[in-house]
């Protein structure tokens, strides 16, 4: 059957009648639907997180469409090729969907939303010039909903926002400012913020509770049951969303704060001569110790994010609060300066000039194992370098021959070291695990070498006649 929709501003013809209000059903009512696998979804972003949602979602016997505005991303998922070849599992999952047709991707979403049950969003929430979340994404999908919702879709954001911002900022977008559409009446909003780490994704999505809040609590039971059926881990119920959302900025700036104190303590340590990852390894004796490791910083779209989303929703009410969060962010920011300096101290001690030199980097994703390079240390670093007139060579397995930072990378780890004079290990990738040192003796006259993941035995290196740094490791 084809019907016009509800709304006013929607002008062309649905695909199909959604027959029921989810909102007016009954629980036994709404488990049907979800056993039926009656409901139609739409997952609005489908990057990192999104179209592993989208895949889980179609995987369950859901009919799942992607949207995304980036249309090289849509035609490729559609012609059958999957893109996030560091996600393992989602690859053959992907195949299945796509053959039995039950995930497709569209770059329009005056299409999509009107003909679904259930709205995802998972939208980037990255940060501006000047450290502020920019929720732009979510704030244009929020207008472009207005015209679109009619009919007691369910609307439910994964995407990680600060406290208050869905019951303020994104609710009256959708809405409008005419109020064309109502809450709890027109539509319904929630939140299931996702949890999941990037090159985990399955595994996370597997084992990990999720949090469920909604501005009209009757909701909530509805996204649980659907969670559960998709994912079959713990639905935690929250009284509204803000608390879910401060429940996942609170874990993640948890390790942001921890890391702060460790790559703190690492600097401390450098000077007093102690390894600190002797002192963590003592350390995780006792049970309720939680190890963190120094590093050359903290990147990603979660963690420094997180944290600035946490310090722009406290300087809306008190500029001194979360000094501890504030710090912690300064000494993370400063680690790639400090790799420079261990770098500039390890030259010293080789009697060779920094300026003019070629440095190799081994590794620029933010984190080990993923393709992925947002808010990367490895782009501070390579920015300081260049600062000295020093010639970068690169190389990491997840970037083969590719122009990152404006830097094209090496095919193997041999050309990035040939006729380099010291090497930076950046991120600690599975294939630097066995790092041979043989590599840097046999190639370089005055080896130098500066660990900032903690894989090089530091006597080790020594004995090899190489001049070695590491954060935290002492000297």
């Amino acid at each position: 059957m084809t019907i016009k929709s509800k709304t006013t501003k929607t002008t062309f013809l649905r695909e199909y009648y959604m027959p029921n209000n989810l909102s007016m059903m009954n629980n036994s009512e709404i488990q049907e639907q979800i056993e039926k696998k009656s409901l139609k979804i739409a997952v609005i972003g489908i990057g990192r997180i999104g179209l592993p949602t989208a895949l889980c979602f179609a995987n369950s016997g859901f009919e799942t469409i992607g949207v995304d505005i980036n249309e090289k991303l849509v035609n490729m998922i559609n012609s059958g090729d999957y893109p996030l070849k560091d996600e393992p599992e989602f690859d053959k999952i992907f195949e299945k969907v796509i053959e039995n047709k039950r995930f497709k991707a569209d770059t329009d979403i005056t299409k999509v939303v009107p003909n679904c049950d259930i709205v995802l969003l998972s939208l980037p929430t990255p940060m501006n010039n000047q450290n502020i979340p920019d929720y732009t994404a979510l704030l244009t999908v929020g207008k472009s909903l207005n015209g679109l919702l009619s009919n007691g879709q369910i609307v439910i954001v994964e995407s990680t926002v600060e406290p208050g911002f869905i019951e303020n900022d994104l609710l009256q977008s959708i809405e409008g400012s005419e109020k064309i559409l109502n809450s709890n009446v027109d539509f319904h909003l929630a939140v299931c913020p996702e949890t999941a780490n990037p090159g985990e994704i399955m595994h996370d999505f597997k084992k990990l509770p999720r949090l469920v809040g909604a501005i009209d609590k009757k909701i909530s039971p509805i996204v649980s049951a659907l969670y559960t059926n998709v994912f079959g881990v713990e639905l935690i119920d929250m009284p509204d969303c803000k608390t879910a959302n401060a429940v996942k900025l609170t874990t993640n700036v948890f390790r942001e704060i921890n890391i702060g104190f460790i790559n703190e303590l690492s600097l401390l340590f450098e000077k007093l001569g102690i390894d600190t990852y002797t002192v963590i390894e003592a350390a995780k004796s006792k049970y309720n110790f939680q190890p963190h490791y120094p590093g050359p910083g903290v990147g990603g779209p979660c963690l420094p994010v997180n944290a600035y989303q946490y310090l722009n929703s406290s300087k809306k009410i008190d500029v001194n609060f979360l000094k501890i969060v504030q710090d912690a962010r300064k000494i993370n920011e400063f680690m790639p300066q400090h790799v420079i300096e261990l770098l500039e101290d390890a030259f010293s001690e080789s009697n060779n000039l920094l300026e003019n030199s070629t440095v190799a980097i081994l590794g620029i994703s933010y984190k080990p194992n993923v393709h992925d390079v947002q808010i990367a240390p490895s782009e501070e670093i390579i920015k300081l370098l260049l600062q000295k007139n020093i010639k970068i060579k690169i190389f990491d397995p997840y970037f083969i021959s590719e122009t990152v930072f404006g830097q094209k990378t090496e095919s193997s780890i041999s050309d990035a070291i040939k006729n380099s004079s010291a090497v930076i290990i950046i991120t600690g990738h599975n294939e630097f695990n066995e790092f041979n040192l043989d590599l840097l003796t046999n190639n370089m006259e005055n080896p130098i070498l500066v660990d900032c993941t903690g894989k090089i035995d530091p006597q080790n290196a020594k004995s090899n006649g190489i001049v070695f740094r590491g954060i935290g490791r002492g000297k």
